[in-house]
């Protein structure tokens, strides 16, 4: 496995050592509460009561590019430290690895959108899909639940619509949910929360991503808003005792991909061919191929995409270490070949995707710009 030093092309994720899975055990150790797991490159002060914040789509790339419009948390970028998000670096990806303490392969979430095996459907793990079991496919017990169990207070603070999702249950039960909707809320409800000792309170916020997604990391919508989120944050550490611990982390970064760096399935007979069924999202794409096509949809993928993608099979992606130790229950998820996009291309799938063709900002491959995120410390 590549490390963080030698820079690569593509950013492999840092599994056991210092990726977003390995947060909770690490502030675990930090609490004097370990959660038996070996001890990981992440290294927290000691507290009783610690604080994560986790901005969606913060990643250090883009945080190092636009400190000015962020203050505040360009302040703590020299004395942080520097993880990775899993594979793909996706939003469900990254926080049942961090609910979890488990890698991709381990939790099961290995994408946006996964086969659900047996079935020509897939799930799409952020609106989940009622007749999928969250217990079910994601059987363990979370990192949460089991810090709970030893006696450590864990609450989520989230959006009240979020409360029993799929998700949530898959990657987050055990914890106590406290429902907001607004700046104010989540500031009063952590401060409640924190009060415990020991405690780990975690809390989320989703429009930093949104607004990436939406107009793009390099708009003055998105620099607006990463300036709000520098306020939040702010003022979350000013509220807070200067005996709790706050640590503000990221689930991956974002990168803009132009419109004639985008190249659709839904136009390309070649690249349709042997593909029964197409999940993932743009940036990372799982190919579910009909049986005996896998060689010829890598020879025809690779030969179409060429230095824009990487296109293995399951077992190239695996034995990559992409996803970490992978479940055999978690294996017929993958897809039969993953697609992961170089630089700031992307491939669409306006059949089955059509809202894709209104994003700007996007992610989910291995770049650094995506892979990439900060852990600070105050």
């Amino acid at each position: 496995m590549s490390t963080l030093e030698e820079a690569p092309a593509f950013c492999e994720p840092a599994y056991g050592d210092r990726s977003l899975g390995d947060l909770v055990p690490a502030v675990a150790a930090a609490l004097h509460n370990p959660l038996g797991t070996p001890p990981t490159g992440l290294l927290l002060p000691d507290a009783s009561s610690y604080v994560v914040f986790l901005i969606d789509g913060l990643g250090l790339e883009l945080l190092q590019r636009y400190g000015h419009s962020a203050p505040y948390l360009s302040s703590l970028v020299a004395g942080g430290q520097t993880a990775t998000a899993g594979v793909p670096s996706t939003t469900s990806t990254s926080l049942t690895s961090l609910g979890t303490g488990l890698t991709p392969g381990g939790h099961g979430l290995i994408g946006f959108t996964t086969r659900i095996p047996g079935s020509d459907h897939l799930l799409n793990a952020l609106v989940w899909d009622t007749d999928v079991d969250p217990l079910e496919w994601q059987p363990h017990p979370t990192a949460f639940s089991r810090l709970q169990a030893a006696g450590v207070r864990v609450s989520v603070v989230n959006k009240r619509e979020f409360d029993g999702s799929g998700l949530t249950i898959a990657a987050h039960r055990g914890a106590d949910y406290v429902g907001v909707d607004r700046v104010g809320e989540r500031i009063a409800a952590v401060l409640a929360s924190s009060k415990e000792r020991p405690s780990l309170t975690y809390v989320y916020d989703g429009d930093l991503d949104w607004t990436g997604h939406r107009w793009g990391v390099a708009s003055t919508q998105w620099l607006q808003q990463l300036s709000m989120i520098d306020h939040e944050a702010e003022q979350l550490r000013e509220a807070l005792p200067a005996d709790r611990r706050l640590v503000v982390v990221a689930d991956h970064g974002m990168v803009d991909v132009p419109a004639d760096r985008r190249v659709d399935i839904a136009h390309d007979d070649d690249l349709r061919s042997g593909v029964a069924l197409v999940g993932g999202e743009a940036r990372f794409r799982h190919l579910y191929c009909r049986g005996g096509a896998v060689p010829d949809v890598v020879a025809t993928w690779r030969a179409t995409l060429g230095e824009d993608a990487e296109v293995l099979t399951r077992a190239e992606a695996i034995g990559r270490g992409w996803f970490g130790p992978v479940d055999p229950s978690v294996l017929p998820r993958i897809g039969d070949v993953v697609v992961a996009c170089r630089g700031d291309f992307a491939v669409m799938s306006t059949e089955g995707f059509p809202y894709e063709t209104r994003l700007v900002g996007m992610h989910g491959s291995l770049t650094p710009a995506e892979m990439l995120i900060p852990v600070l410390i105050d």
